[in-house]
């Protein structure tokens, strides 16, 4: 019933910007965190940026190291979608972008088809 569409993914230069986007549906968007994945070619799958549901106090946002600084996640409850805007972006950062419901220990079990980032001069 979980259903997640991922988009905005594309082909940049280094150091240029790209908003992904991902649209749910088939549960309570609002109560969920939902978080950002990546995977490059040859490398797992792995967390990228988590945002907390409305169910939580305190922090609720965390990033992993490599894009602290770089990305910001964020969430639309009225559209019941989840962003994700990149900055200053590296070829490193190229990989397959997935969302997820939940994610912050352990990944939830719906993913979409994820949104392809290229980095590259």
């Amino acid at each position: 019933q979980v259903q997640l569409v991922e988009s905005g993914g594309g082909l940049v230069q280094p150091g240029e910007s790209l908003r992904l986007s991902c649209a749910a549906s088939g549960f309570t968007f609002s109560m969920a965190a939902m978080t950002w994945y990546r995977q490059a070619p040859g490398k797992e799958r792995e967390l990228v940026a988590g945002i907390a549901g409305s169910t939580v106090t305190g922090g609720s946002t965390k990033y992993a190291d490599s894009v602290k600084g770089r990305f910001t996640i964020s969430r639309d409850n009225a559209k019941n979608t989840v962003y994700l805007q990149m900055n200053s972006l590296k070829p490193e950062d190229t990989a397959v972008y997935y969302c997820n419901v939940g994610g912050y220990y352990r990944p939830g079990g719906s993913w979409g088809q994820g949104t392809q980032v290229t980095v590259s001069s």
